[in-house]
This record gives structure tokens, sequence and C-alpha cells, in this order.
């Protein structure tokens, strides 16, 4: 992809000064890699499951033989029902999911930045970021960057203000009216609803007071530029998300 020339915006959403976008941003647009280092990383997240090793096994049990016009199953000491094997009542499951199973998938190291730098070079596509579903104004260079005091917004109603002014508070409004009840046993599980993917907001350092303002809002993931990565930049390895870099991150990623 070509580099692109910015606006760098204030706080107030009135446009600074140009710049230009650092290398990182031309790089080739992969979606092959992206996908492939998005879905090792929900991989290495995933937490061994399976039942008790125990489980169905907790009954006295002995088997009848042949001769008596009946299943060689399994049968309680102590009567007659039948225990224990998968196809009975209260009986172990078969060919269970192990908790010694490896999830996790490895991907090159050299992969792996090119697919991050290929997830940014997407984000400066306007056209790509709106066919990701994302809102927002016309008019508007991607990503957007802004000045150094957006760092320093402290409280939730400072940062929804603020995006307002730069023209993206229509991308709140669409995660927030997006959030649905989760199919399924997940509701169960601690995850009741989904909220769809907003903003993301990107910042030089990790104890940059803006944290604790846009932690809250639906749908927005805040990190700094050391936590980038190809499943932050293109979640579900769909690229082209709606970014906020600070201008302080942005300089950083001119580093890499």
């Amino acid at each position: 992809m070509a580099r692109n020339n910015v606006n760098i915006y204030s706080v107030k959403g009135d446009i600074v000064k140009s710049v230009e976008l650092p290398s990182a941003f031309a790089t080739e647009y992969r979606p092959d890699i992206i996908h492939r280092a998005s879905v090792a990383e929900q991989a290495n997240k995933r937490q061994p499951y399976g039942p008790s090793p125990g489980a169905g096994m907790r009954h006295a049990v002995s088997q009848w033989g042949k001769g008596r016009g009946t299943s060689r199953v399994q049968r309680l000491t102590q009567g007659s029902k039948a225990a224990e094997s998968p196809n009975n009542v209260g009986g172990r499951r078969a060919f269970p999911p192990k908790p010694e199973k490896d999830y996790s998938k490895k991907v090159n190291r050299k992969e792996k930045f090119k697919a991050k730098l290929s997830a940014l070079a997407a984000m400066s596509d306007p056209e790509m970021v709106r066919q990701r579903g994302h809102r927002f104004e016309d008019g508007l260079t991607m990503p957007v960057i802004v000045e150094d005091d957006f760092e320093k917004l402290a409280t939730t109603s400072a940062v929804v203000t603020a995006l307002e002014s730069l023209g993206v508070s229509a991308d709140l409004e669409r995660a927030k009216d997006g959030k649905k009840i989760r199919a399924g046993r997940g509701k169960m599980r601690g995850r009741k609803y989904k909220t769809p993917r907003s903003i993301l907001v990107v910042v030089s350092a990790q104890e940059a007071p803006v944290f604790m303002g846009a932690n809250n809002l639906p749908g927005v993931e805040i990190v700094s530029t050391d936590g980038l990565s190809a499943g932050v930049l293109a979640p579900g390895g769909m690229a082209g998300r709606l970014a906020v870099f600070s201008e302080s991150a942005l300089k950083k990623i001119g580093e890499w």
C-alpha cells in the first residue's frame, strides 16, 4: 500500500497539521497471514478443559457375564442397574476432551511481525474500514491521529466528548446498540452478552491516564504500542479496524 499523508487533530477536532504515515503503514496487505496470526493468538489463549478423570466412575460395579438374557454391561453390586458405561445414565463420557491436549499454534516470528504491519496498513484505507462495519464522518483521514493531550483525558465523559469532536462517536453508538444476549451455554458461564468491536485507541505508554477514561466504553479497546498484535488490530482475522492513535504512539511505530 502507498504511504498517505494524514491530518493530526486536536482534542476538539480541529486540524493542527499534516504528516506522512510511517513506512509500517505501506506494508503489503496479506489477509492470509493476518488470519493465521490472529487464529494462533486466539488458540494460545485457550484454557484446558475436560471432565474429571473420575466422573461417571464412582460406582461399585460387577459384570454378570452371559447366560442371563441381558446385556453384558457393568451393573451395581447392590442392585441390577447398569452403570459406568458411556451408554448408561450416570456413566462416563465416551472419548471426552482431554485437559492435557495442547491447543496452541506456532507462527514464525517474522510472519507474526508481517501480520502486524499488514493489519496496520489496512487501517489506513477508509474503504476497508467501512467494509468492516465501522461508522465515521466523511473526510476523516485514516487512521485518526490526535495530539498527545488526548492521552491525558482521565474521565469517560472527556474521552466521549473528544471522540464526538473527532467524528467517530457513531461507532460507539453502533457498539452500544449491537449488544446482544449470547446464544448457547456461555450465558451461564459469565459471558452473557456479546458486544461488537468498536474503536481501538493506541497510546504511547501503559501509564497514560486515558486508560481509565476509555476503558469502560462499549466495544472500545485501549492498548499501548507494545501491546499491538494481529489479534488486536484485526479481531477475528478481519483487517481494517477503526483506530485512534496518539501522536507519540505514531512516532513509536515509526521506529519499528
